[in-house]
């Protein structure tokens, strides 16, 4: 059985704990309380679970009741009595959502039950994780959407910010750490599994290479798991980044990002006293929270998934914008497509920088490479994959390719390769362009006979897109309708 079709197995049982009144995202989280209990017998960390909650206890219990009673008080109990960390952390305020005993017992028999290993003897376990996780953000009725960036996107970000072994990288929003482990990935790819590393070197990219913030415990602990199923024993503190903790958040060579929509809970500022342009706008904050953490030394990179608003938003955000052009070398904006995230029509951007030696005049002309404009919506029907990235890492990398980047990349962009591409959807604008726009970048936008401009947002609006979006949220409501019909 392959990665895919264990995932769907697994999740169909949703589909029958229901009646039992458990939503799809109290059901993941029910999942991963069970698969580390089968993860540590696979793994073989069985000796940090106490004895009495282990797998084959759960698993050889024939009593109902006595199995859902063991199960409660494995939840109450374990976090305490457990020596390891990460034990403490993933059970840390563990209680079931399940009602009835038997579903309890369906659940450990259809885990037990499965294969782990492939015929090539391929550990799947986190990839089903992954995909369960990819799932449960799709279904817009959990809310995990916000917590999850599509795979295809978080690939295409970290191959062009090239990770190299021994530097520091973090998510300040962590979500399930879905751009850490990208990341650890791509490196392991690169050397072999770290098999060509030392052991000092393999040590520092389990525990220390990866790290991340994430402010809510449901995410907090599907990260912990996720990080977990893929031999990373990284830190990821259970904080808020925008309050005084942030502060110690620092010292990065590289930070991959995508973070929370919106403004801050009654529309307060943030606690943090070092950030200069304090706003209730949480993605104002965390970008100059993101500068702010990296190194000065010239090399250190990010890239940050924002909406629109931040490129154009005037106040803070016009004072954010100049305040990061000035401290790094903001040399690029990717127009996202809309209909990529989990809610429908929002449009987004990713911003690539490398932070300067100096605090000022770093930036000296910003690249766009426009994937909105007259591109279908994606969804079922036109699925989102690697493969619309194509166009833009050719012109990202100056048409020199991904191999190349990765072996000659020292934090710095070759503006002449970049110049000889010749694509509509790639345009440049110097510092003195920008400057003369209000230091708006809601620009680089294909000219198009059906995109009108609102004057006093500078936000692109097509009324034909906008019709065929809704649309497209009608026809996916519809599909999700038929399926739980059967």
């Amino acid at each position: 059985m392959s990665a895919e079709q264990i995932a769907k197995k697994l999740w169909d049982l949703c589909n029958v704990l229901r009646d039992d009144g458990v939503t799809y995202h109290q059901y993941l989280n029910e999942l991963t309380f069970i698969l580390f209990l089968k993860l540590s017998e696979i793994k073989g960390f069985e000796e940090d679970i106490p004895e009495q909650y282990r797998w084959r206890k759960l698993v050889d219990e024939k009593d109902n009741k006595a199995l859902f009673d063991l199960y409660r008080d494995l939840l109450a109990n374990i976090s305490k009595e457990s020596s390891s960390a990460s034990i403490k952390e993933i059970y840390e305020n563990a209680s079931t959502t399940l009602r009835k005993p038997v579903n309890l017992r369906t659940l450990i028999t259809q885990i037990d039950g499965v294969e782990w290993y492939d015929e090539q003897e391929q550990d799947m376990i986190a990839t089903v994780y992954e995909d369960l996780l990819e799932k449960n953000a799709s279904e817009k009725k959990s809310g995990a959407g916000q917590y999850f960036t599509p795979r295809p996107l978080i690939n295409v970000m970290v191959e062009l910010l090239v990770p190299k072994v021994g530097e520091k990288w973090n998510d300040p929003a962590a979500g399930t750490f879905g751009f850490m482990i990208a990341a650890n990935e791509y490196l392991k790819a690169k050397t072999d599994d770290y098999f060509t590393l030392s052991q000092k070197e393999r040590d520092f990219q389990i525990k220390e290479a990866f790290t991340g913030c994430e402010l809510v415990q449901d995410a907090h602990r599907l990260a912990l798991m996720n990080a977990k199923l893929h031999g990373l024993e990284s830190s990821i503190l259970l904080e808020d980044t925008l309050s005084a903790n942030g502060k110690k958040m620092k010292g990065y060579d590289g930070v991959l990002a995508n973070p929370p929509f919106g403004t801050k809970k009654g529309g307060e500022r943030p606690t943090r006293d070092d950030l200069t342009f304090l706003s209730s706008n949480k993605q104002l904050n965390f970008l100059q929270h993101i500068y702010r953490s990296l190194n000065k030394d010239g090399k250190a990179r990010a890239a940050v998934v924002l909406p629109d608003n931040v490129l154009f938003e005037d106040g803070d955000g016009q004072r954010v914008r100049r305040d990061l052009m000035d401290k790094c070398n903001l040399h690029t904006i990717l127009r996202l497509p809309t209909g990529i995230f989990y809610a429908a029509g929002v449009k987004t951007n990713v911003l690539f920088f490398t932070r300067g030696k100096t605090e000022t005049g770093n930036t000296k002309k910003v690249w766009f490479y426009d994937m909105r404009t007259n591109v279908d919506n994606y969804g079922k029907r036109t699925l989102f994959t690697r493969l619309a990235f194509d166009g833009f890492a050719k012109a990202y990398t100056g048409g020199i390719g991904l191999e190349e980047l990765a072996e000659q990349y020292e934090g710095t962009i070759d503006d002449k390769k970049r110049e000889r591409i010749k694509d509509e959807r790639w345009q440049c604008y110097s510092r003195e362009e920008i400057t003369d726009k209000n230091d708006s970048l809601d620009i680089g936008l294909i000219e198009d006979e059906s995109v009108s401009k609102n004057s006093s947002l500078g936000e692109p609006i097509d009324i034909a897109k906008e019709a065929a979006l809704e649309l497209d949220a009608i026809r996916k409501e519809l599909d999700q309708i038929i399926e739980l019909l059967g």
